[in-house]
């Protein structure tokens, strides 16, 4: 569980990135999961675009996958959401 002042950090490092993902209007699926997973493994923060053609809303799918992939939901703007699941060689230096 993330406190208040790392998932500002997190907010912040995330503010810098890229999308590195899209979820269109196939959805969520198990291949969709295990690139995340993997993306999460080599870069600990990743952020992802949900598409309009999609009736998916960020937020609810952001917190499926998190709860898929076992990562920590940092937040939603618009259509897109961040994720953090730290890995064995921590990246990422949490205050």
């Amino acid at each position: 569980m993330l406190t208040g002042k790392q998932r500002s950090y997190l907010k912040s490092m995330a503010n810098g990135i890229d999308s590195i993902m899209q979820i269109g209007k196939g959805g969520i699926t198990e291949n969709v999961i295990k690139q995340i997973d993997d993306a999460l493994t080599a870069r600990e923060l990743i952020k992802i675009s949900v598409l309009n053609n999609s009736m998916l809303e960020a937020k609810e799918t952001a917190n499926q996958i998190a709860e898929a992939v076992r990562a920590e939901y940092v937040q939603s703007i618009g259509n897109k959401f961040v994720l953090y699941r730290q890995s064995k060689e921590k990246i990422i230096e949490l205050p």
